[in-house]
């Protein structure tokens, strides 16, 4: 007995004790006085807590409002038992550290563990809602990292009461509004980002009583970039008081001149400017910054001369580019720069012949001069072995010296030298190595789904995923083994891992310059990481304490994939024998009485449960439900499921088998004990939300069937929960192709094929249900993959049921995803088949641009719409192209694709196309793109169907003559919609 009581803590057989009894009480009643009294007796010494009262009951509160929280969180006592990411000093709450765990909620009640140090959510993707303003009482914390969640809301002011704060992240959210003049008062703060959020205002600055940010003389990062601030730079903000060694104000709106007092600043390594509508010239203060490595003015209005960089003698890495700086000569001490391993001056007036010397500096790495006025002779010399990339496009080149020379790293295309020579550095594009990967052993074996071999030992194991990304490296060359080798030696080194115990994979380089790096950490003994790790190595990372290599700069850390849990004991402390044993004696009599009354009860419990739920599964739809959900569910054909059956599908809703994630709740991977594999749509929290929609899906999915739906395999209305059991679609959302998330590519014809799929699955809802159905909610969120990448139109929860689609307005409360609404529905709110047509023609631009509706506030209809010009090829939209279908050159029936996206974007409805007429279109474009005839196309779609022969579909259609007789395009859509399910 005592043996089988090792590792259980006291407080857990409490609650397990606790609950067996709860749930046998009501069965038989005579026992539970006797019950109780023993159950007092034998286990009350084992409830004392070692956690003071005011911190459990905190604790206990973020509990009950999250979910996901770790297994260990179910003992009674955070400190005693302990909870995973719980530390405690003399019964107080000093550390709560739950990074990478999945949270779902929000952190109101946080301000009551008053004696907390650290406080790390980060990567946790659904914790939401605003920052709490009590988050302003914890006056004893030093590190608050609340980065890659989803907060909202204002940034609290309260937050400037926190006076012993040193680091506060807040970057990777949605947070809006101005930055609080309150943070001023943070004195002792080394590190404030704000990065990628929503804030706007301009930068605080103190004024008599009141604080700002000029007053923060500890800081070493001011990392405020990807935001929508605006104003000036303030000058206040900089002076030789100053510590910082890094200024990242990149990517807002900030206008004005650049601040002479940032010269004062003489600490400062790494000053990023780019981006913004900064304007006047750059002072000269700024040739001061003598131990900076690297400076970003990228794309401002810039004017006057170029600046005089000449003792920035450790400068790594230059940025001019798109300013209008006066037309000059190469500037000369850009020649004598010997750290410099990236030049960029693009699109600006330099003139003049491209110095010689250029090309030999020690380390230089990339040269990017396109799009100026250079001319003359380009003589090459000796060309330093590293340069990977020399682009010179677009210049007023006439002459290469030597003649007929040529290095791979050499692009002079758009130069007069091209025009009548034969030159291989004019026709052969550059041809830049592939990025570093982390070479591994042909392992020869395959690992179980979800696991990877070791690179180092070839061991199957599950690694954890995650995304270094990092804001200012100082080189450019993503060949470089040696530089990547050192960062994977820091990883595992730094991390306290087996060394080689780490993969590096796909460096690039974003559109704002920065450098994502994927990484892989495989644990050292064992096939995973407990939570216990995963927790400290999310911490190690978000907290800044890792060091990469000099060359890689400041960076933030980015959770990829949810880690699969699989060592999730409840407690990991084993007792001492003598207690053990006296919890034994005291309890054991009792555990055996209630296991064996519990599972008799359990049986016959399940048993009644499965007979009413299949004779009457909705029996308790009007207590439960949402409120106007209306009569109970009419289905056809759907599977009913118990509660308990989802959760074997699901090995108990595994954090591993989460597929997805969205406002209703989080979707799962079941497998049904016929092999099946499914998709589990859970509602929020376990309790009844969304009644209407829940119904509305049910119904229409139980009784709608078409290849391009989704089908609805059963459902689960029981024990307070709504789910919904889907057929499995291998390849996801659209959504997640497009954004390359999901790592297909998809090409011009198969994106002409998935939008004619799309639009055949609306059209039958439109013209072929009965009664007609609107969707009112298309997206390419809500448009799914197969295998075959058929696209298949998915989730119905919002839509309507229509007597006449074509004759009758619906008018009511207006449903549907902003960005993809229909500007007419939502003012007039009358519901006509005519919003799909709208969202369907916003999908449509997706395609083209793979881009979202609604980017860094623009409207893509919109930028679509302005950026037009039919008389040009494309119509002039190259600049908007998805670069994966922009590099395949010619783009068969491009135009009519465009012009068919802007009739469905009409402001009216009545000017746009039915879903029929859509369909039509696209199967002209989609024949023209493949070069097929009607006929031809016929012909292959019957013999692709012919297999569904045997699984209830009607063929009514008789054609004869097939191959003799002239289709038009009318004919092949008549053809398709005659072969429906039954």
């Amino acid at each position: 007995m005592v043996e089988e009581f090792q590792g259980l803590h006291h407080r857990h057989l409490f609650v397990l004790l606790f609950r067996l009894w709860f749930f046998t009480m009501d069965r038989i009643p005579r026992m539970r006085l006797k019950l109780l009294l023993v159950f007092a007796a034998s286990c009350f010494a084992a409830a004392l807590a070692d956690t003071d009262p005011q911190d459990a009951a905190a604790l206990l509160s973020l509990k009950a409002q999250w979910q996901g929280t770790p297994p260990s969180w179910e003992a009674s006592d955070p400190c005693g038992a302990p909870w995973d990411g719980v530390n405690c000093s003399n019964s107080r709450i000093t550390f709560l550290k739950l990074s990478s765990m999945n949270l779902i909620g929000t952190i109101d009640g946080i301000g009551s563990l008053v004696q907390l140090k650290v406080l790390d959510l980060s990567s946790n993707p659904n914790l939401t809602g605003p920052i709490p303003r009590s988050i302003g009482e914890l006056i004893n914390l030093e590190t608050l990292i609340l980065t890659g969640c989803d907060f909202k809301g204002s940034i609290p002011a309260e937050i400037g009461n926190l006076g012993k704060l040193t680091l506060l992240a807040l970057n990777d959210n949605h947070l809006s509004g101005s930055i609080p003049a309150s943070l001023g008062r943070l004195s002792n703060l080394r590190t404030l980002d704000l990065a990628y959020n929503e804030l706007t205002g301009s930068i605080p600055i103190s004024s008599g009583s009141e604080p700002g940010l000029d007053l923060l003389f500890a800081a070493n990062d001011f990392i405020l970039s990807n935001n929508q601030l605006s104003g000036s730079i303030p000058p206040q903000l900089f002076s030789s008081k100053m510590n910082l060694s890094h200024i990242l104000f990149y990517a807002n709106n900030f206008a004005g001149e650049i601040p002479e007092t940032i010269g004062l600043v003489q600490s400062l390594k790494i000053l990023r400017l780019d981006r913004n509508q900064l304007g006047g010239s750059v002072p000269g203060s700024l040739n001061n910054l003598s131990s900076i490595l690297m400076l970003n003015l990228a794309s401002n209005r810039l004017i006057g001369p170029i600046p005089d960089l000449g003792n920035m003698g450790d400068l790594c890495y230059l940025d001019l580019s798109n300013n209008s700086f006066d037309a000059s000569l190469a500037p000369p001490w850009l020649t004598m720069m010997e750290s410099l391993t990236t030049i960029i001056m693009e699109n600006g007036d330099l003139e003049g012949a491209v110095p010689e010397s250029l090309f030999n500096l020690p380390s230089i790495q990339t040269i990017k001069l396109r799009n100026n006025s250079f001319n003359g002779t380009l003589t090459l010399g000796r060309i330093n072995t590293q340069l990977q990339l020399v682009d010179l496009e677009n210049n007023h080149i006439s002459k290469l010296m030597p003649e007929n020379s040529y290095t791979n790293s050499i692009w002079l295309a758009g130069n007069p030298v091209c025009y009548s020579s034969d030159l291989r550095s004019c026709k052969t594009q550059i041809q830049e190595p592939a990025p570093y990967e982390t070479s591994s052993r042909n392992c020869g074996r395959e690992c179980k789904r979800g696991m990877m071999p070791n690179p180092e030992s070839c061991a199957c194991s599950y690694p954890y995923t995650g995304v270094l990304h990092f804001r200012a490296v100082f080189f450019s060359d993503l060949s470089n083994s040696t530089i990547f080798k050192s960062l994977e030696e820091e990883l595992w080194r730094q991390l306290l891992l087996t060394p080689g115990f780490v993969s590096i994979s796909r460096p690039e380089f974003d559109d704002c310059d920065h450098l994502d790096v994927q990484f892989r950490l495989f644990p050292s003994s064992g096939t995973s990481f407990t939570r216990e790790e995963v927790i400290e190595i999310g911490f190690f990372l978000s907290n800044q304490n890792f060091e990469p290599p000099h060359e890689f700069g400041p960076y933030c850390f980015i959770m990829s994939d949810l880690y699969p849990f699989l060592l999730d004991p409840i407690g990991r402390r084993s007792l001492s024998p003598s207690i053990i044993i006296g919890i034994a004696v005291g309890c054991s009599v009792l555990i055996f009485i209630l296991v064996g009354v519990g599972i008799y009860a359990i049986r016959q419990k399940k048993r009644a449960e499965r007979a009413t739920l299949q004779s009457r599964p909705f029996a308790s739809w009007r207590n439960t439900s949402t409120k106007g959900s209306g009569p109970e569910p009419e289905i056809k054909g759907a599977s009913c499921f118990l509660y308990e059956e989802i959760k074997k599908f699901t090995n108990n809703f595994s954090e591993g088998n989460i597929i997805g994630v969205g406002g209703f709740g989080q979707v799962y991977k079941g497998i049904l004990p016929s092999g099946e594999i499914v998709a589990i749509k859970r509602a929020k929290n376990g309790v009844m939300q969304g009644g209407l929609e829940f119904k509305t899906e049910i119904e229409l999915l139980s009784r709608v069937h078409h290849k391009n739906l989704v089908s609805l395999v059963g459902f689960c209305f029981d024990k307070g929960e709504q789910m919904l059991v889907y057929e499995f679609i291998a390849n996801g959302t659209l959504t997640d192709c497009l954004s390359g998330k999901s790592k297909i590519q998809l090409d011009w014809h198969k994106r002409l094929q998935v939008s004619l799929d799309s639009a055949t699955g609306l059209a039958y809802l439109h013209e072929h249900a009965n009664p007609p159905i609107i969707h009112r909610d298309v997206k390419s969120a809500n448009i799914l993959l197969d295998e075959d990448l058929t696209a298949k139109v998915a989730d119905l929860g919002l839509s309507k049921l229509v007597p006449n689609v074509a004759k009758v307005h619906i008018s009511g409360q207006v449903k549907g995803t902003l960005g993809y609404l229909d500007p007419e529905y939502y003012t007039t709110q009358k519901l006509t088949e005519k919003i799909d047509v709208y969202s369907f023609g916003v999908v449509m631009m997706e395609l083209i641009t793979g881009k979202k509706p609604i980017e860094r506030g623009k409207y893509l209809v919109r930028e679509l719409q302005l950026a037009m010009d039919r008389s040009k090829e494309l119509y002039g939209l190259e600049d908007l192209l998805d670069p994966a279908i922009k590099k395949e050159g010619a783009l068969i029936g491009f135009e009519k694709f465009v012009d068919l996206a802007l009739r469905c974007v009409e402001q009216t409805g009545v000017n746009r196309p039915s879903m029929r007429t859509i369909v039509m279109e696209l199967e002209n474009i989609l024949l023209k793109a493949m070069d097929m005839n009607p006929a031809t196309a016929i012909s292959s779609f019957l013999e692709s169907t012919s297999s569904d022969l045997h699984h209830g579909y009607n063929y009514p259609l008789s054609i004869s003559g097939t191959e003799s007789h002239t289709f038009s395009s009318s004919d092949v859509y008549t053809f398709s919609k005659t072969i429906e399910p039954k």
